[in-house]
Parts: C-alpha cells; structure tokens; sequence
C-alpha cells in the first residue's frame, strides 16, 4: 500500500495595517519593497501544519513578519529584531 501525503495549502493574505507599516518603514528607507503574502500548509488526514511566515524582500534580504506580531525575523527564524527597528537596520544593510 502506497500512500502519498497530500499537503493543502491556503495562502494567508497580510493585514492592511501591517501591509501599510511596512510600506511607510520602506518608503523612510528610500527602499522599493516586495512583500509576499504567507501560507498555512497542512498535511491531509493529520494534526501536522506548517505557518509560513509573510515575506518582505529589500536589497537581496528577506524579512518573516507574522501579522499581530511586533517581531522580524531576518533571512531565517535565527536572527529576530522588533519591527520599530527595522528601519534603521535595512538602512545599515542597504546596498549602494
């Protein structure tokens, strides 16, 4: 019996509010952001999901935000920096 596992996945839209945050932290930044909209992923017939966080992309960096969170995760879930930071650190790793 060979069963494959079929994942689901429901694309999680960002919040107005933190779309708009982003936007203004960037536009101060004298950066042109991109910002992906996250998922849920579930595996079918278990308990098992994966949130995947919502991504901002500037100057080759991605940035994980969750809505309702005032955390940034920088390229990974290892390096975390608050939101009212985030300014000044895309200004320190801007590319020229």
């Amino acid at each position: 019996m060979n069963k494959k596992l079929q994942i689901e996945t429901k694309e999680i839209i960002i919040s107005e509010t933190l779309k708009k945050k982003l936007e203004m932290i960037c536009k101060f930044a004298s950066v042109k952001p991109r910002i992906i909209n996250g998922s849920i992923r579930n595996i079918k017939n278990t308990n098992v999901a994966y949130v995947e966080p919502h991504r901002l992309i500037v100057n080759e960096i991605t940035y994980l935000l969750l809505d309702n969170c005032n955390k940034v995760f920088v390229s990974n879930l290892n390096k975390e920096i608050k939101l009212s930071e985030l300014k000044n650190y895309i200004k320190k790793t801007k590319l020229y």
